[in-house]
């Protein structure tokens, strides 16, 4: 598996996560855990951003990439 198919399962995965952890957000009445749930959620996001920075970096720095999906 090459680099840019690990970091875009990566982004996959943490978009994953940040949507699982708004819906528990939304599913508790717990003002403790959906206040957990909502910082995990914006974690998760900046994991997403961070990552697909990088994505768009090797992108750059590595034109045979731009072809794969």
């Amino acid at each position: 598996m090459s680099t840019i198919n690990k970091l875009e399962q990566a982004l996959a995965g943490a978009q994953s996560l940040a949507s699982q952890m708004k819906t528990f957000s939304m599913d508790t009445d717990n003002q403790d855990a959906k206040q957990m749930f909502q910082q995990l959620a914006t974690n998760a996001e900046n994991m997403s951003q961070m990552l697909q920075s990088r994505i768009n970096f090797v992108k750059e720095e590595e034109p045979q990439y731009n072809n794969q999906q």
